[in-house]
């Protein structure tokens, strides 16, 4: 039965745990906190690596015994992030996830080519699960934070990753819609003539396991009335699991939209480098960084 609360991922997760979890630049309270509950839950074992006295302090004050954890003291930010993807590499971790530090610094020693965590002819991509009270069940979106402006081959790479993600969450042929702003296909639009070639890549049988539409505009995805009202009616209409954006500004806007002002819970996750990189923003919320840890811990080989 397909998961419709991201709360459920950690029940789930637990049958594929617990794995061992390397935070890198651990020096805040709420990466701390999360990942001391998803101990609490039996998903991960860990490895902190950061500046010991602040991990200590932020212990020591929140009622967390830091002997739990072990820690490695490294409180430069790109040192950290390198001795974790070195740990990565020598088959130390099977989590990533990222504390108090920039994603472009994490990203770089990500992508390094002579010692990173990306087999050559990847694509990194970050694919988010929402839970939007507005919405009847979970939402699987990409690209919200890695890819400016995805080529069509990119794109078609994202969809296999919401997929793949759809499929963990045991939905079992999703429903991708691939946003434009309009139904139309207009040579002036490339959303909408890139949406029209991955919908019959996937009915030519190119891309399996779900059922792509496209282009298709974000309220008709997501809302039968509006598809109804527009005349649109096909098995997404209305009914979407995955939510492909045809750019970073849109589908940043959106993540960001469901967090700020429906106060959404989400779960990120990067994908396409060795291990699942758990990827939220420094300020999302302690539950958000759990449910991030336990799709991660679900992902992992």
């Amino acid at each position: 039965m397909a998961i419709r609360k991201l709360s459920e991922l950690i029940n789930h997760a637990k049958e594929n745990g617990p794995r061992t979890l390397i935070a890198v630049c651990a020096n805040d309270l709420h990466t701390i906190s999360a990942i001391s509950a998803a101990m609490n839950e039996n998903l991960i074992k860990v490895v902190l690596i950061g500046d010991q006295s602040e991990i200590n302090t932020i212990c020591q004050e929140n009622g967390i015994d830091p002997a739990r954890f072990r820690i490695i003291d490294q409180p430069d930010n790109s040192r950290a992030a390198l001795l974790a993807i070195d740990m990565i590499n020598r088959n130390v971790g099977d989590v990533l996830m990222k504390g108090l530090i920039s994603t472009d610094q994490l990203m770089k020693a990500i992508l390094n080519k002579e010692k990173g965590l990306v087999e050559p002819g990847q694509t990194v991509t970050h694919v988010t699960v929402i839970e939007n009270n507005n919405y009847h069940k979970l939402m699987i979106a990409g690209d919200v934070a890695i890819i400016p402006q995805p080529t069509i081959i990119q794109k078609e790479v994202i969809i296999n990753y919401l997929v793949k993600i759809a499929h963990t969450l045991q939905i079992i042929n999703p429903k991708v819609a691939v946003i434009a702003p309009t139904e139309k296909i207009l040579p002036s639009l490339v959303s909408t003539t890139d949406a029209d070639l991955l919908s019959k890549m996937n009915k030519n049988g190119q891309i399996q396991g779900c059922i792509v539409e496209g282009p298709i505009a974000l309220d008709v995805a997501l809302d039968a009335e509006a598809a109804m009202v527009k005349g649109v009616n096909n098995p997404v209409a209305g009914d979407a699991d995955c939510l492909l954006f045809p750019n970073l500004d849109a589908g940043n806007v959106f993540y960001k939209t469901n967090t700020k002002l429906a106060h959404s819970e989400t779960a990120a996750i990067l994908v396409g480098a060795k291990v699942p990189v758990v990827l939220s923003s420094r300020g999302d919320s302690i539950k958000t960084k759990i449910y991030s840890i336990a799709l991660g811990v679900l992902l992992a080989q």
